[in-house]
């Protein structure tokens, strides 16, 4: 038996209703809810000091808390984790919402990256939330590979994989390239890759690179390792987490910026994608982490609701999910993004197809 089945079955019918009410009117408005509020809506016919002894036995059940000295309660974690175990009825997607998540999937252009993008930016504002796209590693063979400059300072390598898909990244070339060297370190790498992908690439380029060393140009050679650092390090993996929508944090919780802040560094630095995804594989369907349950952040005042997408081989691939305040509408969003992952899904497994 579940915690949330073992405390709702030791509640009798007006608890769990007052309990039930007590979260939805703060997750409806984010204030605390007073006993005379509640004696009003209830069902059955209470005075308000019957619903203040019940509030304070949901209190001492560690369901409720009184943030001041006032008679209104809150949930506390614990309360929200029972609640959206136990009690909540998830809704229905809104016609509206679906229209605006499958517009997104119009476009089937060569950029599976771009048009993430646009799901995370149509998901953060549907939501108004912040919205996180876990992007899959790409494992097609690679077609063609070219470096190109864009100033003293930046340059562009640009991927093309068999499956038509293009990959555009900006880097810090070293300093001195040349077009010359730039096309010497793209013509290496293209004889390299042929039929390969990326990551057999990479553990290829390393022997490759040892064994003709004499055979590059020095600012080549150079050209050739920056761009293999690119590929190791942290680009891949900071490409790989799209994060849209933050300043729906700052709006929903202009009372505490400093834990907002916090929240924006985390995201920032994008740490932990693996765990992420893990978060995603731990269970079917969409997870829902509340406050300190959620390992991935350092920001304990948040909620995550995230579910894994899945490619024609129903392997998990990458994930989609919404990150806000603890008062987040979970009815909604967990529909949503149950949704939004299953679309994901179905357009990158007819990609495959195609």
């Amino acid at each position: 038996m579940s915690d949330a089945t073992r405390l709702l079955s030791e509640m009798n019918e007006r608890s769990r209703e007052v309990f039930r009410r007590v979260v939805e009117g703060y997750l409806d408005t984010g204030d605390p809810v007073g006993s005379r509020t509640l004696t009003r809506s209830l069902s059955e016919k209470v005075s308000a000091a019957t619903v203040r002894n019940v509030m304070q036995d949901l209190e001492y059940m560690g369901l409720l808390d009184s943030p001041h000295v006032s008679a209104g309660r809150i949930p506390t974690q614990a309360g929200l984790r029972i609640f959206v175990d136990g009690l909540m009825e998830v809704a229905q997607v809104a016609a509206s919402d679906r229209e605006k998540i499958d517009a997104t999937m119009g476009s089937s252009g060569p950029e599976v990256g771009a048009q993430l993008d646009r799901v995370g930016a149509v998901l953060s504002a549907i939501t108004r939330g912040a919205s996180l796209v876990l992007t899959p590693k790409h494992e097609a063979p690679i077609r063609h590979i070219e470096f190109v400059s864009l100033a003293a300072d930046r340059a562009l390598v640009v991927l093309v994989f068999a499956d038509g898909q293009v990959e555009n990244r900006v880097f810090t070339p070293p300093r001195g390239q040349t077009p010359s060297s730039m096309r010497e370190a793209a013509n290496f790498l293209n004889a390299l890759a042929e039929g390969r992908t990326l990551s057999e690439l990479r553990s290829h380029m390393v022997q490759e690179i040892a064994a003709r060393r004499q055979e590059l140009d020095g600012l080549a050679r150079e050209m050739v390792e920056s761009g293999l650092a690119l590929w190791e390090n942290a680009g891949e993996a900071q490409e790989r987490l799209i994060v849209r929508g933050r300043a729906n944090l700052i709006d929903s919780e202009a009372a505490d910026l400093d834990r907002v802040r916090s929240l924006f560094d985390d995201l920032e630095r994008k740490r932990d994608i693996a765990n992420f995804l893990e978060l995603a594989e731990g269970g079917a369907g969409v997870r829902i982490f509340i406050g300190s349950e959620n390992k991935l952040f350092s920001l304990s005042g948040s909620a995550l609701v995230v579910s894994p997408y899945m490619n024609a081989d129903r392997k998990i691939i990458g994930a989609v999910g919404v990150i806000g305040p603890t008062r987040l509408n979970y009815a909604r969003i967990v529909p949503i993004v149950d949704y939004t992952a299953q679309l994901v899904g179905r357009m990158l497994s007819d990609r495959g197809k195609g």
